[in-house]
């Protein structure tokens, strides 16, 4: 049985008109799992400004870490909406020099985060930004790289909490902020 989505903040029109927009797929990717594809709202350009407005909003930050692969999207334009810059956690493989690397379990599997060298500084305030926060642990691991560059993690801010995975339990140090909750 699926848990319909949830606008946090219901007093924002603009942000549970976006909801809508989010599709749920059947048996993607395996049989039994139902999955919350936000591509369609990212898709429509006031739902993606509405989105961007509400994951910067009430947040004190000096840059954006964006998670790979839709967090850089989310990220860059956060960033821009906010006059900071932008830094992409990426995946192992895709840097010429890394700074700091965290690898962290998956619910199938081991995965790992790679910070670019020369990118943030002790002392600077981020804000994580990702898509969506299922078991946490790509979060956790994006939180401890930011943390390993000396910099603080001012909040996290993710579009879709899947609450029933429990991932929030996995940053419990965080200010977290979900739009969106299923």
């Amino acid at each position: 049985m699926s848990s319909p989505v949830r606008v946090l903040d219901e007093l924002d029109a603009e942000l549970r008109a976006a909801s809508g927009l989010v599709r749920e797929v059947p048996d993607f990717p395996e049989p039994g799992v139902l999955f919350r594809d936000i591509s369609p709202m990212l898709a429509d350009g006031r739902a993606l400004a509405a989105v961007v407005a509400a994951l910067g909003r009430g947040h004190d930050f000096d840059v954006v870490a964006g998670v790979e692969a839709r967090g850089f999207l989310l990220g860059a334009a956060v960033a821009q909406a906010h006059g900071t810059g932008v830094v992409g956690l990426r995946k192992p493989g895709k840097l010429p020099e890394v700074a700091h690397r965290v690898d962290y379990r998956l619910e199938y599997g081991s995965a790992s985060l790679e910070l670019p060298a020369g990118t943030l500084r002790a002392g600077q305030r981020v804000l994580v930004v990702d898509d969506v926060l299922a078991t946490g642990g790509t979060l956790n691991a994006a939180c401890e790289l930011v943390r390993s560059a000396g910099s603080e993690v001012a909040a996290a801010t993710v579009v879709l909490e899947l609450t029933a995975l429990g991932g929030r339990n996995k940053v419990p140090d965080v200010a977290l902020h979900a739009l969106l909750t299923a």
